[in-house]
């Protein structure tokens, strides 16, 4: 019997598209999957007459079917459903096996399960893979780390399948340990971002002009065609075109505006507050979701806590193109507050991350790619060491020239009663770190007074403490 290339674990919708992705790249592949009546539509379904697949109804004939080293790859929810698979499927395993975790795991995870593979002579890639299940399909971005031989052993696999653009395909070793994963989590972060700074634009949109969806779908197709050219304006404006086919109406007006998150954008907040780094654009993409969750509450709100009387007069023109340009000017400071976090984390953890190749491989397949990553890749090129996007030239300028239509909205919207927490979040952002000097000193002297905290001078070295209430 003839033994396959690759093994498959779980066939959800990422992972069957993926399984079929990999046997059209010339891969014969094994999958399994936990119940045998998906497997069973999956291979009488899409994967029916595929002559470089078989499904196995049980783990052991699964791996047993594989070639060695066995490469498997495993499309499984994270977390405890990840470890309940490893510890039934690791002692089916030889030295030098490869298992894959391509879900949306937690870096320490993939630490944790790295060292215990470890130490079982098997080898252990955590691996983010972004673009749906379009992606996972006819090619998605493929954020590998671990071993540099789980790795090199996988290689031909991932690069194959992964969104080919004109400098290569969108896969490349990120580092050791969790460093894949944790490009995953911040590009998730980055994503939770974007998708609110687009939301905010849109509700400007409405909220001051009354444009309906319709007009707004023709409006962000043509800001797709400028310096905003990026997968989510593109679908974007497909959202707001699309009629329900029950009513006639546009669709978006009449899905509840109630989201939900899945942990990445938290675990990106968390781990900037574990580094001390600021995402505020990236931060009020996550608590906005979290607000809108509590949508009883917001309708009783909404009847009892005054708002503004009236509604600023507004230019129609000059609004849509400051609309415009906030929104890329707040995109700009989002993927610098990324950037930003990826280069402290990598020397936090040792990851050795590469920006001008990260922001090479986001360039395909993934939820984030957008013109702007070409203009990412140069200012990493110019500079290796940039601390922060907003000191490239490109990035200088592209604030400069933003900057007094980007106050203008915002400062719209705060007359209008209209949330747009990412948007002057982003703003903020700017306008603290280029400043010289904050209140963070009375800050000091307000810890040390409660708390003797302590703090620095500016006219001599030390650190200091004052009983204030006896100062004169």
């Amino acid at each position: 019997m003839p033994k396959y290339q690759v093994g498959l674990i779980g066939l959800a919708v990422m992972g069957a598209n993926l399984a079929l992705n990999i046997e059209r790249h010339g891969f014969s592949i094994a999958v399994y999957n936990r119940t045998w009546a998906r497997t069973e539509e999956f291979v009488n379904g899409p994967a029916k007459g595929l002559t470089g697949l078989k499904a196995f109804q049980d783990l052991p004939s699964f791996v047993e079917a594989l070639e060695r080293p066995r490469r498997i790859i495993i499309m499984v929810q994270a977390g405890a459903p990840v470890d309940k698979l490893l510890e039934t499927l690791i002692p089916l395993l030889s030295p030098g096996d490869v298992v894959m975790d391509g879900g949306n795991s937690f870096f320490e995870d993939t630490v944790r399960r790295e060292q215990e593979l470890s130490a079982k002579s098997l080898q252990f890639l955590g691996t983010g893979i972004s673009g749906g299940e379009e992606g996972a399909l006819w090619g998605p971005c493929i954020m590998p780390g671990g071993p540099k031989e789980a790795y090199a052993a996988l290689e031909p696999v991932l690069t194959s399948v992964a969104a080919q653009v004109k400098d290569g395909p969108c896969c490349t070793y990120l580092g050791p340990r969790g460093a894949g994963h944790y490009v995953k989590m911040v590009h998730n972060g980055i994503e939770y971002g974007d998708i609110q700074l687009i939301c905010e634009a849109y509700s400007m949109l409405s909220g001051l002009l009354g444009m309906q969806a319709g007009e707004m779908s023709e409006l962000f197709a043509e800001w797709n065609q400028g310096e905003l050219d990026s997968y989510l304006i593109e679908i974007t404006a497909k959202v707001l075109a699309y009629k329900d086919p029950d009513t006639g109406r546009p669709l978006v007006d009449l899905i509840l505006d109630k989201a939900g998150q899945k942990g990445t954008g938290k675990w990106t907040s968390q781990q900037a507050d574990e580094l001390g780094i600021p995402i505020p654009t990236i931060a009020a993409g996550l608590w906005a979701r979290n607000v809108s969750a509590l949508k009883e509450e917001r309708v009783r709100a909404s009847q009892i806590v005054p708002g503004p009387a009236n509604k600023p007069t507004v230019d129609r023109a000059r609004l849509i193109e400051g609309v415009r340009q906030a929104l890329y000017a707040s995109k700009v400071a989002s993927y610098a507050q990324g950037m930003a976090m990826l280069s402290l984390a990598s020397q936090q953890y040792a990851f050795g991350l590469d920006p001008v190749e990260i922001a090479r491989i986001w360039k395909g397949g993934c939820i984030i790619r957008a013109q702007l990553l070409d203009r990412i890749q140069d200012a990493f090129r110019r500079a290796p060491d940039l601390q922060n996007l907003l000191l490239d030239p490109y990035f200088r300028d592209v604030i400069a020239t933003h900057e007094d239509k980007w106050r203008y909205v915002v400062s719209l919207a705060v007359q209008a009663g209209i949330p747009i927490p990412a948007t002057s979040a982003s703003l903020a952002y700017v306008d603290s770190y280029r400043s010289a000097r904050l209140p963070a000193n009375l800050l000091q002297g307000l810890r040390d007074y409660f708390g003797a905290h302590t703090y620095q001078r500016v006219d001599r070295d030390g650190v200091f403490h004052t009983q204030w209430d006896s100062a004169k």
